[in-house]
């Protein structure tokens, strides 16, 4: 296919096939369109089109950014807007070689997990106990929130777990993770305390709604909702809500955070990577790996905190 006659051509035809073959949203489409259009202006002052750049050239643009003070994640969206621009142009037959294919991103910094000490997940279990319009639902968010700090489960896990995986006084949850993979995760006796008091709750609710002509549920926390069971929209406010009734700061609550904190408590009371790393459904131990680094963290903020000779230098400040 012939490649078209003007920069702006290009940009719009690749934008008009990333909404249609894609489904690309908005926001992503006005980010590349801007991206774009930068990079188009580069080549412009520098005497190159799209169809001439070659690696040197994007490369060269890169360093500008740098230059420019741009920070590392807005280089690294451009870099990604001129690879998508250049292997559609590639793919159409605009051009015989993709210019970028080889050109590595700035990359982002790794950032510790937010996570939240022994105290605060304290709060947020009592806040659960608690918090709801009915009895049922402070039952519910209790066993949501058990379960979540006792296993490490992803929300998605949590919310879309079968009511089979529960019955029978379960020691163990079969979770169905990433990939389609399923691992065992042990349940705490305040979990199995709290699931079993929530299984009598969902099962006479379950009864009534069969009553009255409802299709049985086959998920442990059911929603009338598309879905079929409890959102993770849903969960992310009654969580937020959670942090508000806990005397928690909400920005530092995610339900990724109890994962977090699932995890680095274990580490601090001596669990084994590998074994975290089992739990938590990681296919890398370096990705666990991370979790040391915040222990290690929190051990030195401990240490400024509350040793003597820490205060005494910073008394001396």
């Amino acid at each position: 296919m012939t490649a078209p006659a003007t920069q702006n051509l290009w940009i719009s035809t690749f934008l008009e096939a990333q909404a249609a073959e894609l489904g690309a949203a908005t926001n992503t489409l006005l980010a590349y369109g801007r991206d774009l259009k930068d990079f188009s202006g580069w080549l412009d002052r520098h005497k190159f089109t799209f169809a001439e750049a070659e690696r040197d050239q994007i490369e060269g643009y890169l360093i500008d950014c740098d230059a420019q003070g741009l920070s590392r994640s807005t280089r690294a969206r451009r870099l990604s807007a001129i690879k998508q621009l250049y292997r559609f142009a590639f793919e159409e037959g605009w051009r015989e070689t993709n210019p970028a294919i080889q050109i590595k991103g700035p990359g982002r910094p790794k950032r510790l997990p937010k996570t939240l000490d022994v105290a605060e997940v304290d709060r947020l279990l009592e806040a659960s106990r608690q918090t709801g319009r009915s009895a049922a639902d402070k039952v519910r968010n209790t066993c949501l929130m058990e379960l979540l700090y006792a296993t490490g489960m992803r929300v998605t896990e949590l919310v879309s777990l079968p009511v089979s995986s529960a019955r029978g006084d379960p020691r163990m949850l079969l979770v169905l993770g990433k990939g389609g993979k399923e691992r065992m995760v042990p349940l705490s006796p305040p979990a199995r305390d709290a699931l079993a008091e929530w299984l009598i709750k969902r099962d006479e609710a379950e009864e009534e709604a069969i009553a009255k002509g409802a299709q049985a549920s086959r998920f442990l926390f059911p929603s009338r909702g598309k879905s079929g069971h409890l959102t993770r929209h849903m969960f992310f406010h009654l969580i937020k809500d959670l942090a508000v009734q806990g005397g928690v700061s909400p920005e530092k609550v995610t339900p990724h955070t109890l994962r977090h904190a699932f995890a680095t408590h274990l580490l601090a009371n001596g669990a084994d990577l590998r074994s975290i790393q089992t739990l938590l459904g990681h296919a890398d131990v370096a990705t666990t790996e991370i979790y040391t680094h915040v222990l290690d963290e929190r051990l030195a903020e401990l240490v400024l905190e509350h040793h003597p000779l820490a205060k005494d230098q910073s008394n001396k400040g």
